[in-house]
């Protein structure tokens, strides 16, 4: 099969309470695992793919790569540019087969945010490609902020409301206080703020920085209407210490099959974990 449809399995999670899992891949291992994974489970899974990654894997070796796992795969696939910062990045994933993208601009005023994400929904459904959105800021871990400053970044309902129906976007990645990469604490979800979100859109609700967020939290979101979690740190980290592991206690070993195929294999482990966190285990 072909790559499935990013709004139908989000509706479908969220009028079902699940989410769908975007894992980001980083070359042909975290492609393979994911993929072994979600068709053991049976769940529905997007294949992330952010601007580094691309540069790094090669835009059309990392569309050629999930195309090809979309078309084998017996669940359904879908490919979606995470992040992306500009209308530039956007217009290269449509050129190159994306089925769905994100639009980034959380960056900019609230009125260049609607603005830019306007164009890209104009842009992207008529032909057939849905459009996730960013709104608020949700910080990388490095970032050192006040209470006040950190209040300031969370995604306000009106906002999110005018947003929403200005833009008609897809998805809304809502800053409700997760961050991208390692958590300094135990992560303060502002579950208040989602629920009142969730209401006034009436659209899926995606959680950004899904590593590393206890899964007690993760279930209140998915249960205030989180239909999409994204999952990247954890699959690093399992792989990197695997690796090393196998070439800490085997120092002559060259050969990067026999290293990378046990990396793959904890990142499957870990993809099975956070479907049956999402509840997306058996959707299919």
């Amino acid at each position: 099969m072909g790559f499935g449809s990013f709004n139908y399995w989000l509706r479908d999670g969220l009028n079902k309470g699940y989410a769908v899992a975007q894992i980001n891949i980083n070359n042909l291992e975290f492609v393979q695992a994911i993929i072994e994974a979600a068709e053991e489970e049976r769940a529905p899974i997007i294949l992330g793919a952010s601007e580094g990654a691309l540069k790094y894997m090669g835009l059309d070796y990392a569309v050629a790569i999930a195309k090809t796992a979309a078309e084998r795969a017996s669940v359904p696939v879908m490919l979606h540019l995470d992040h992306g910062p500009n209308l530039d990045w956007v217009l290269k994933a449509i050129r190159n087969g994306f089925s769905s993208v994100m639009i980034d601009a959380s960056r900019l005023p609230l009125e260049e945010n609607i603005a830019l994400t306007k164009k890209v929904v104009d842009l992207c459904h008529p032909l057939g490609i849905e459009v996730e959105a960013e709104l608020g800021r949700i910080t990388g871990t490095d970032d050192d902020l006040t209470v006040d400053e950190r209040l300031a970044t969370l995604c306000r309902p009106e906002d999110a409301e005018r947003f929403v129906a200005e833009t008609h976007v897809d998805a809304l990645a809502a800053a409700i206080g997760s961050a991208h990469g390692h958590y300094k604490g135990k992560p303060e979800l502002d579950f208040e703020r989602l629920a009142a979100i969730r209401e006034v859109t009436g659209i899926p609700l995606v959680l950004h920085g899904g590593s590393g967020i206890p899964d007690e939290d993760v279930k209140k979101a998915i249960s205030l209407g989180i239909a999409k979690m994204n999952i990247n740190t954890d699959n690093q980290e399992v792989f990197t210490a695997k690796v090393r592991e196998v070439l800490a206690a085997n120092p002559k070993m060259y050969d990067p099959r026999k290293y990378l195929g046990p990396g793959r294999d904890e990142i499957k482990a870990m993809v099975k974990k956070k479907l049956a966190l999402t509840g997306s285990v058996n959707r299919v």
